[in-house]
């Protein structure tokens, strides 16, 4: 043995499993879970976004049924009024003319903006009284229905004249002035004039008048009891961190007309405009918008749904939302607060991963300089490593014992490869030659299988296309005899021309679905078990002419297989040559079709009949056998295993019985398809 050399230090080797140790150490720390880190941190914050929108929503459906609620108790109001005693007395003892102070009291004590009497014809009675210059409005939807005899409470939009009609007052407080808003639609509208109305009318009678309603309304523009109402029910106190501060909304069309938003520290935004984006998403296509939005100067998370009138048109927006900026603030400190952790525990981690790192590439730098060596062909290198009590010194000892046993060895392996060689070079010659017979046959009987099978359809194909071709040309003949004013004449072979070429086009499509591109054999489909049978005589109706076999069918399966139709054609091809076979005297070919169950599943079966020589039982027995064959100059001895395989394959079966002399029944049995 060889003098081991000094310890190497360092090789171009070393600077590989260096770097590799080193990525191996830092790649968790400063790859992976940062990675995991922005993963997580991403997660939290789609998870912290979407908490916001599902507070908004819920906020909004606080404010929703507010306004649901106040348009409940207005009809209630109103219906409890119709109803009462005080309002039959009025109606029936007092008089008329005592109606409208009565209305009056009533519209004080239940809130409301205006309270009246109106008939078909138009109001009796109000409170405060209607100017006689403007009339009253009959025909509002609510109206109509409570003339109809059925209380309705709906939100309607009055222009400015019809609130005038009502009162002054009411027409001066829906008066808007529109401030100018970034982001909204464009529009040359100055004023808002228009009031939204919760509209309410519940059915009386007056004796004398008939049927009326009474019908009273709250005017909620600038309705500021309404607005806070709802803030102070959907924000309550300590509901939304410090900084933050929630608000609410009631929109005519685009125009804020009740709301606390706030344009100045003590001037609400009374006329600013919703955003485009935010119209279009709500009055335009209906939506419920659920995001953050800019809401007069600031950014919100926000609500917005649209509210339509008793016309069931979207005539304006309830909106509550909460600023977003401190929610922005504590998600920006919370992850700034978790990368400095992270950045923290990297720069006390990496110097410690670094220092584990160097105890263990130095030594394997020390053994991948010996192996370099050693593949270099100096079998007498060695680690010179003292062993250590761990795992890398116990290596570096196997490594020096080794490196000594593969250079006691390495004469015995020269020689031992001398012979394997020579012995490998035998053996591989009788693979050669072995593969090449392989080939060879399995060539020659792929081909032996493919011109039976195109000689079959080959003869039929023009057995079956020489006749129409000979009956279109004799026709052809006669029309160029008789061309001219005698085309009439000729209508009988014109007719005889077309039925040829339609047996042409049945019989080749037949063939072209039988000879189907092998791609397609996995395509399964349910079928008619008559169809198929159908579909496949015409593949051998030349070969039961040219026999002289007569040919009785009985269908009365009802039930569908499941199978690829080609391949059920090559099955039922395959038997009927096979009986053709058999008969070459003629004989009766009979095909059957009938449901039947096996074993407690229900199938169909198909039965192929022959009067032919029959079968001995010994060929009987191997007549499914791969390549066993009876005719030797025109099979191959694979048609029935194959058919058999095909049919096995569908959960069917296919068997066969005769007797020498008494002909062959095969019957292919397939489960119904579900």
């Amino acid at each position: 043995m060889s003098e081991r050399p000094a310890p190497v230090t360092s090789t171009a080797g070393g600077s590989s499993i260096r770097f590799r140790l080193l990525a191996i150490a830092l790649l968790p720390t400063l790859v992976i879970l940062p990675v995991l880190l922005a993963v997580t941190m991403a997660r939290w914050e789609a998870k912290f976004d979407a908490l916001l929108t599902s507070k908004v929503n819920g906020d909004l459906t606080i404010a929703h049924q507010y306004l649901s609620r106040i348009l409940e108790n207005t009809g209630e109001h109103l219906k409890s009024l119709t109803d009462s005693a005080d309002f039959r007395d009025v109606v029936t003892q007092r008089g008329a003319a005592s109606l409208p102070a009565f209305l009056d009291e009533n519209r004080k004590r239940l809130g409301l903006d205006f309270l009246m009497v109106i008939g078909s014809d138009g109001p009796l009675a109000a409170s405060p009284l209607v100017r006689a210059a403007s009339p009253i409005r009959s025909d509002w939807p609510v109206v109509q229905a409570a003339l109809s005899g059925h209380a309705s409470t709906a939100i309607d939009i009055f222009n400015n004249d019809e609130l005038a009609a009502i009162s002054a007052d009411l027409a001066s407080q829906a008066q808007l002035e529109l401030v100018p808003t970034p982001n909204a639609l464009p529009t040359d509208r100055t004023v808002e004039n228009r009031g939204m109305v919760v509209h309410s009318a519940s059915p009386a009678f007056i004796p004398g008048r008939g049927s009326v309603a009474l019908v009273g309304g709250v005017l909620l523009n600038q309705n500021l009891v309404f607005i806070d109402t709802i803030n102070d029910l959907v924000y309550r106190e300590a509901s939304l961190p410090a900084g933050s501060r929630g608000t609410a909304t009631l929109f005519l069309d685009d125009v804020r007309i009740s709301t606390n938003v706030r344009l100045f520290e003590d001037k609400r935004a009374l006329g600013t405009r919703v955003s485009k984006s935010v119209r279009d998403a709500v009055l335009d296509h209906g939506r419920v918008w659920l995001d953050s939005a800019f809401v007069v100067n600031d950014w919100y998370v926000s609500a917005y749904e649209p509210i339509s009138d008793s016309y069931g048109k979207r005539v304006g927006m309830l909106y509550v939302g909460f600023l977003e900026a401190p929610f922005a603030r504590a998600k920006t400190e919370t992850l700034i607060g978790i990368g400095l952790a992270f950045l923290a525990v990297t720069a006390a981690s990496v110097p410690i991963f670094l220092r584990w790192a160097r105890g263990i590439f130095k030594p394997l730098e020390r053994m991948t300089a010996t192996i370099g060596r050693v593949e270099e062909g100096d079998l007498g290198a060695r680690t010179g490593l003292v062993r250590a009590d761990n795992e890398i010194g116990r290596v570096a000892h196997h490594l020096d014992t080794l490196l000594d046993q593969v250079q006691q060895r390495d004469l015995e392996l020269r020689a031992w490869n001398d012979e394997l060689n020579a012995r490998v070079a035998a053996r591989t010659h009788e693979l050669e030659i072995a593969n090449r017979q392989l080939e060879a046959t399995t060539r020659q009987l792929i081909m032996s299988e493919k011109l039976a099978a195109i000689g079959e359809i080959t003869a039929g194909v023009a057995h079956e296309i020489n006749n129409p071709i000979a009956v279109m040309q004799g026709n052809l003949d006669v029309v160029r005899s008789v061309l001219g004013d005698h085309t009439a004449e000729v209508a009988t072979e014109f007719r005889l021309i077309d039925e040829q070429i339609h047996r042409i086009s049945q019989i080749v499509t037949k063939l072209l679905q039988f000879a189907k591109p092998e791609e397609y054999a996995g395509y399964i489909e349910r079928h008619v078990a008559a169809d198929v049978i159908s579909d496949s005589l015409p593949l051998v109706q030349h070969l039961l002419n040219k026999g002289a076999i007569a040919l009785f069918r009985e269908d009365t399966a009802e039930r569908l297989v499941l199978m690829n139709r080609t391949e059920l054609q090559q099955v039922l091809v395959n038997l009927i040559v096979n009986a053709i076979h058999a008969m070459p005297d003629g004989g009766t070919l009979t095909l059957k079709s009938r449901d039947e169950d096996r074993e407690g599943q229900r199938g169909v079966a198909i039965e192929v009949t022959d009067t032919g020589v029959g079968i001995s039982p010994d060929v009987l027995r191997r007549v499914f056998d791969p390549f066993f064959t009876t005719k030797r100059q025109r099979g191959t001895g694979l048609g029935l295993s194959i058919s058999q395989t095909l049919v096995t394959r569908q959960g069917g079966s296919l068997t066969a019985d005769s007797s020498p002399g008494a002909g062959t029944t095969f019957t292919v049995w397939l489960p119904e398809a579900d």
